[in-house]
């Protein structure tokens, strides 16, 4: 994902309590700095901040940063010389998703046994319906033209 002219993620959404890996191909590293660092932090007052030294490869420069809650996720580089890239003074600010907590299991909360057997159940009905619409699209019309009988008769 491209969130930014120079900016790369390894994911199409960047989800807060998750890991992202950035790469970064920007002016410092077509400046041709040996070492970048990211300067980040969440939400509008910068909770959590940090600074990680990035790794420097082909791809640009690399970091994995573990995302933790809040609105936004801000960040900008700086170089070993102390040159900053922080979008002309703005810095490089994205969203945040939430986690969707209905498609999370939390291990302290039991799981009932029949709502997995009920959602095993509507999942095979659906299969064996999907199945059979597709024999009835498939061999109805052979039938009805009489071509289904022909190819049988000429395998004997």
């Amino acid at each position: 994902m491209e969130l930014s002219k120079n900016i790369f993620f390894n994911t199409d959404k960047l989800v807060e309590n998750s890991k992202v890996k950035i790469s970064y191909l920007g002016k410092l590293y077509q400046d041709g700095s040996d070492e970048v660092s990211i300067h980040y932090g969440f939400g509008s007052n910068w909770d959590n901040v940090n600074d990680i030294k990035m790794e420097k490869t082909d791809l640009g420069f690399q970091a994995e940063i573990q995302l933790l809650e809040g609105d936004t996720f801000n960040f900008c580089f700086k170089n070993g010389n102390n040159e900053w890239d922080n979008n002309n003074g703005q810095n490089y600010v994205f969203p945040l998703e939430k986690v969707q907590n209905e498609l999370v299991v939390l291990d302290d909360e039991p799981v009932a046994l029949g709502s997995a057997r009920k959602l095993r159940r509507s999942y095979l009905w659906s299969k064996k319906i999907r199945l059979a619409v597709y024999k009835i699209i498939t061999y109805l019309p052979k039938l009805i033209s009489g071509n289904y009988k022909r190819k049988l008769k000429e395998n004997d």
